[in-house]
């Protein structure tokens, strides 16, 4: 009779925690029939508006695919500006359903702050962009300078501790948004900008003159930058992990979102799985069975999202290339 007793506990438990996992954002998302998106206020590349007010980008690209696997469409999407101080606690109050926006995944953000980072989009590093005329060609040669920087960011952190290494003063400039950095880079109120480089070639390209800005030789930090969600709702990260990694794998199969319909006939296994050919990886995500379909047919693969977005503002690949070709994308497989 106690074993009886404890087993029936156990089980209701199991079916109360099963019931209380999936009761989450997801749901919230498809009730509400759109993907509340955490983005940045502005940043050429990974997610800022258009001439004609829609919002493109690298992250914004990746919310789109999320929409896509979870609604159908990618264009179900409210995306929500934020500044470096305030994208944590939008999502932590739930504000938006996931947070794309050149966030950094370390120790603390992942475990003091609540976050789940689901992947890296893009494996950065911090650098210095600089006006040529002044003439300095080295980070180690920027004693004394006064620098823009975003506060409440790993950039801010690392720059003292670059300086403290190197015995350099410097005085800090606060700025709130890369729009503020281009404005107080471009009127002297600063010498130099300092965040990751794939916010200086944003910076850089929203110059009235490009040419006459460069970037310093010194990479001074790792930044693998990802989306993340909220700490606990599990199936919500695992959804949110297998859209990024979706992406992904469809560059390293060769499926773009013009040719994707050939690959319905394939004889990859894999290829038909992802596409929802066969197979129930939808099902164990609890979205639709074509879910992988959609987000390649809707937003492209990551070499194409990254020819719009980041490439379109000169950023090199770099590492983030496919592991086949030398780089560090390397997704999971799909089975």
């Amino acid at each position: 009779m106690k074993k009886l007793i404890s087993y029936s506990l156990i089980a209701g438990a199991t079916v109360m925690a099963a019931a209380t996992a999936t009761a989450g954002t997801l749901d919230d998302v498809v009730k509400r029939g759109k993907l509340k998106c955490i983005v940045s206020t502005g940043t050429l590349g990974l997610s800022s508006t258009d001439d004609s007010g829609k919002w493109v980008g690298l992250d914004v690209s990746y919310c789109r695919g999320l929409a896509a696997a979870v609604l159908g469409d990618a264009s179900k999407v409210e995306f929500i500006p934020t500044t470096a101080k305030t994208r944590f606690t939008a999502l932590q109050s739930g504000e938006g359903d996931v947070l794309s926006r050149g966030t950094t995944w370390t120790l603390s953000r992942d475990t003091d702050l609540g976050l789940d980072f689901v992947g890296v989009s893009w494996y950065d590093g911090q650098g210095f962009l600089i006006n040529k005329n002044v003439g300095v060609n080295s980070a180690k040669e920027l004693d004394g300078a006064s620098i823009c920087i975003q506060q409440g960011t790993t950039t801010e952190l690392n720059l003292a501790e670059y300086f403290k290494y190197h015995n350099m003063s410097y005085t800090p400039v606060p700025v709130e948004t890369d729009s503020d950095a281009i404005k107080t880079l471009a009127s002297g109120g600063c010498d130099v900008v300092t965040t990751d480089l794939s916010g200086l070639a944003g910076t850089k390209a929203g110059m009235s003159d490009p040419s006459q800005w460069v970037l310093l030789p010194e990479v001074v930090s790792k930044e693998p930058l990802g989306p993340s969600v909220r700490h606990g709702d599990n199936q919500w990260g695992d959804i949110a992990r297998w859209v990024l990694n979706t992406i992904i794998v469809a560059e390293e199969l060769g499926i773009t979102s013009k040719n994707i319909d050939s690959f319905k006939t394939s004889k990859n296994q894999e290829v038909l799985r992802l596409l929802g050919e066969s197979g129930q990886l939808g099902e164990f995500l609890g979205i639709r069975k074509d879910f992988g379909y959609q987000v390649i047919k809707q937003v492209g693969n990551f070499g194409e999202i990254y020819e719009s977005t980041l490439g379109a503002v000169d950023l090199p690949r770099g590492v983030n290339q496919q592991w086949t070709k030398g780089g560090l994308l390397y997704a999971p497989p799909f089975r």
